[in-house]
């Protein structure tokens, strides 16, 4: 016995389906604009688990994420590859407790974002580069902007 399945789209459940796809960009896109037109996020946002924060600058999207590491710290780094950023497709994506770059495979543990620099790797940003109070973390707009051209082939999917 054949059995077909069909859905009726009825005006109720678009209505349901595209407040779920709002919520699920507001999700992603939970980071506030800075004073000076920067990255704002949230400390209650930062968790185990990564969390990506897409924006544009001046036309080049670009990604940020944001994990709290084993040891408890937070730990921020731009969402592409220190080598494999001229690919387009160097970016990183969350497995446990690594980070696994799209292009060439490597996997990147969670407590050496930020501390290891250079290689195959996300672009960290260190202590130096952003401020960290109780509210959240602060990314200047001027860091933004010099992260662009690591962005310019980005083809994140």
């Amino acid at each position: 016995m054949e059995m077909k399945l069909t859905a009726k789209i009825t005006a109720k459940n678009a209505m349901k389906l595209a407040i779920a796809l709002i919520a699920l960009a507001l999700f992603a896109a939970a980071a506030v604009a800075a004073d000076d037109g920067g990255l704002f996020i949230p400390a209650k946002d930062i968790t185990e688990e990564a969390v990506f924060y897409p924006l544009e600058v001046d036309g080049v999207e670009m990604e940020v994420f944001a994990v709290k590491a084993p040891d408890g710290t937070i730990r921020t780094a731009f969402n592409t590859c220190q080598v494999c950023y001229d690919s387009g497709y160097g970016y990183y994506v969350q497995d446990g407790g690594v980070f696994v770059c799209q292009n060439c495979g490597n996997r990147f543990r969670t407590s050496d974002i930020e501390i290891v620099k250079g290689g195959c790797n996300p672009l960290p940003i260190t202590k130096d580069l952003k401020t960290v109070d109780e509210n959240g973390i602060t990314i200047s707009r001027e860091l933004l902007i010099k992260a662009k051209p690591i962005f310019e082939n980005w083809k994140y999917e």
